[in-house]
C-alpha cells in the first residue's frame, strides 16, 4: 500500500468509528436534544479536534515525510483552518434555523436530519477539496480566482440584511416531488416509507435535501478560505471534517441565541475578505500561520465581546 494513503484511510476510519458511536450508542433513539447535552457534545468535539491537532504536532513529519511543512507549521495550519471553518459554520446555523422553521420540523427529528446531512456533507466536501487541490496544483493562477471570490463573498455577506428560505424553489426538492410522491405529514423519523405497496418519501427527506444543497453552497465559500491558509489537502480535509462533525451539537447550543451575536456576521465577512486578500497577495507577501491565527482569533473574539456587551437604553428626553 502507498504509504501516503495510510493517514487518509486511518483518519476516515476514525471518523466512521466516531459517527457509529454517536448514532449507535448515544443517539440510538430519537429525542429532543437539550442545551446541556449539546454543550457536552460540542465540548467533546472541540477537545477531539485539539487532540488531533496535538497529534499532528507530534507525528506530522513521520506520516507525511514529503510535506514541506514542519510539525509546528502543520499543526498551526490545521488549527487556523479549523477555526475558519468553525466560525463560518455558525452562518450555517442561521440557515438551518430558517430551514427547520420553514418545514416545521419537530425538534425530536432535527438531530437525525443533521446527522445524515453531515454524512453527505463529508462526502461532498471531500470531492470539493480534491478538485480544489488538483486545480491549485495544476494552475497556480486559480489561487487568485479563489481570492477574488472570497473577497466578493465577504462583501456580499457584509451587506446582506437577512436570509429567506423558499424550500419549494430548491431544485432537489422539485426533482424529488416529480419522481416520487410525498406524504402530507412526517412519519416518525422515516425518510422513505411504503404505503399500500407504493413507495413514498416524507417531508423529512425534503428537509435533508435542502440541508445538503445549502451546505454545498457553504462549502464553496469556506473551503477556498482554508486553502488560503494551507494547500495541503490532508490538513484542509481534516480541519474541515472536525469542524463539520461538531456542527450538529453547536446548532443545538446556539439555535436559540444565535440572533443575539449581531456582530458575528460582519466579523465573518471581514475574515473572508482577509483570507481572500491574503490569497491575492500570496506571491508578494508571506503571512505566517501564527499571524493568520492571531488575526482571525482576534476578529472573532472582538465580535463576540461586542455582541455580548449590554445595549445602552435610550433615556427619554425631558420636555
Amino acid at each position: 500500500m502507498d504509504q501516503s494513503l495510510i493517514p487518509w484511510i486511518s483518519f476516515n476510519l476514525l471518523v466512521l468509528a466516531l459517527l457509529a458511536v454517536d448514532l449507535g450508542v448515544f443517539h440510538r433513539t430519537a429525542h429532543t436534544v437539550s442545551i446541556r447535552e449539546a454543550s457536552i457534545w460540542s465540548t467533546v468535539w472541540i477537545l477531539l479536534s485539539l487532540l488531533f491537532c496535538f497529534g499532528i504536532f507530534l507525528v506530522w513529519r513521520r506520516i507525511m515525510p514529503a510535506s514541506e511543512y514542519s510539525n509546528s507549521e502543520a499543526a498551526l495550519s490545521f488549527l487556523t483552518g479549523y477555526l475558519i471553518e468553525k466560525s463560518l459554520s455558525v452562518d450555517n446555523i442561521f440557515v438551518f434555523v430558517l430551514i427547520f422553521s420553514a418545514f416545521a420540523v419537530p425538534p425530536i427529528y432535527q438531530h437525525r436530519v443533521l446527522f445524515w446531512g453531515i454524512i453527505g456533507a463529508l462526502v461532498l466536501r471531500a470531492v470539493v477539496i480534491v478538485v480544489g487541490a488538483a486545480l491549485l496544483k495544476q494552475f497556480h493562477w486559480i489561487i487568485f480566482v479563489f481570492g477574488a471570490f472570497l473577497i466578493l463573498t465577504g462583501i456580499k455577506m457584509a451587506f446582506n440584511k437577512g436570509e429567506e428560505i423558499h424550500p419549494e424553489q430548491n431544485p432537489l426538492v422539485k426533482m424529488a416531488k416529480r419522481i416520487v410522491p410525498v406524504t402530507d405529514d412526517y412519519v416518525g423519523a422515516a425518510f422513505v416509507i411504503r404505503r399500500a405497496g407504493k413507495l413514498l418519501v416524507t417531508p423529512l427527506l425534503l428537509v435533508l435535501l435542502v440541508v445538503e444543497s445549502t451546505d454545498l453552497v457553504f462549502a464553496v465559500d469556506s473551503i477556498p478560505a482554508i486553502f488560503a491558509v494551507t494547500k495541503d489537502p490532508f490538513i484542509v480535509y481534516t480541519s474541515n471534517v472536525f469542524a463539520i462533525l461538531g456542527l450538529r451539537s453547536l446548532y443545538f447550543v446556539l439555535a436559540g441565541v444565535v440572533h443575539k451575536f449581531k456582530y458575528l456576521k460582519p466579523a465573518l465577512a471581514v475574515i473572508l475578505t482577509y483570507v481572500g486578500t491574503k490569497m491575492l497577495l500570496s506571491d508578494l507577501v508571506s503571512i505566517s500561520p501564527v499571524v493568520s491565527l492571531a488575526i482571525i482569533l482576534g476578529i472573532l473574539v472582538s465580535a463576540i465581546a461586542l455582541s455580548l456587551l449590554p445595549t445602552r437604553r435610550e433615556v427619554p428626553k425631558r420636555t
